[in-house]
């Protein structure tokens, strides 16, 4: 289905396509053709093949865009493997502890993932005893709190007669209530802001179906994120001194039933790290491509305050439609596989 789109070619080096050949995901300047590029695959090619795209030297990656193929891969773990799981399991074989992976990789989320989650079985457990009393079924916990500082960025500008969305408040918003959730100062937003930043380096930087980044992009990412980790720990520790409510204090003292006992420092550090990955860019994301919509199809946003039972289903939509889908997990199979 086509619908109007704000058009931002003239940033973008590569030339937009117009017909398949032309459709290149990874290359310099893509994000800014992501709309026509994935309308011609949906239409001509739904599940296009990469060649030499895939894990091992020779084998090809492929990129489904169907929602049916799409919703079988995820849905069957067991099948379709995600690469995080693969990689997992390979440190697992390697018989490396959560501290000695960090200390190879610098990796906290996954170093804390190699003992907390490395199955999906404990992603599953992970999931329930960890995170979900928080985010995701537990986020309705917060919605005072998120309502109170969305009100409070508005008030800064409300009566201008124009607004930068993203940098006013696409952005902050999600900073601070991430900050507020983990139980972190509101003054240590910047630097929250730029370890968040660093983070997600190959997700916006990396290259190809693996974000792979050059020696010189790793080596400036791990200096970015120089003192991030004491950050953290520094903050676990008083947690454990003076537990507060919120998450990061919540961590500190439950009892992690899955395997009975109670949670590491560099956990806890990953689980933070994870927060941050899934909770600051994907959410500013989120918030700015829903503002752009409103923008394009007018009389839509009238017509949500009219009926607030709107909501739901504009969010889920706009999600559907307009994702971050260069950052989503690569899934892999030992199996023979048709698709549509």
């Amino acid at each position: 289905m086509s619908y109007p789109k704000h058009v931002n070619h003239e940033l973008s080096p590569m030339a937009c396509p117009i017909d398949l050949d032309d459709v290149d995901l990874f290359g310099d300047g893509a994000q800014e053709h992501w709309y026509e590029a994935y309308e011609i695959l949906h239409r001509d090619a739904p599940v296009l093949r990469i060649e030499g795209g895939g894990l091992t030297p020779g084998s090809d990656a492929f990129v489904l865009t169907k929602h049916a193929d799409v919703s079988r891969v995820v849905r069957d773990p067991e099948r379709f493997l995600s690469l995080t799981t693969k990689r997992l399991g390979q440190l697992a074989g390697q018989g490396l502890s959560p501290e000695e992976a960090y200390a190879t990789h610098h990796n906290l989320m996954q170093a804390s993932m190699l003992s907390l989650r490395p199955t999906q079985q404990l992603y599953n457990r992970h999931r329930k005893e960890l995170t979900d009393p928080w985010v995701g079924p537990g986020a309705l916990r917060h919605r005072d709190m998120i309502t109170r500082h969305a009100n409070d960025l508005l008030d800064h500008w409300i009566d201008d007669p124009e607004v930068e969305f993203i940098s006013q408040f696409a952005r902050p918003l999600p900073q601070h209530v991430m900050a507020n959730i983990l139980g972190f100062p509101l003054a240590d937003i910047p630097p929250l802001a730029e370890w968040g930043d660093a983070v997600v380096t190959p997700f916006v930087h990396g290259t190809g179906l693996k974000h792979e980044l050059t020696t010189e992009q790793t080596e400036d990412m791990i200096a970015r994120l120089d003192g991030f980790q004491d950050y953290i720990y520094e903050h676990v520790t008083a947690k454990r001194r003076d537990p507060q409510d919120d998450m990061v204090s919540f961590l500190c003292g439950v009892h992690y039933e899955a395997l009975d006992r109670k949670l590491t420092d560099l956990e806890i550090a990953g689980i933070v790290h994870a927060m941050i990955i899934g909770g600051l860019e994907t959410t500013q994301y989120a918030l700015e491509e829903q503002a752009q919509l409103l923008c394009e199809h007018p009389g839509t946003f009238e017509g949500l305050r009219a009926d607030r039972t709107k909501l739901r289903a504009f969010v889920e939509e706009s999600m559907r439609m307009r994702s971050p889908t260069h950052g989503l997990s690569t899934r892999i199979t030992a199996h023979d596989e048709v698709f549509q």
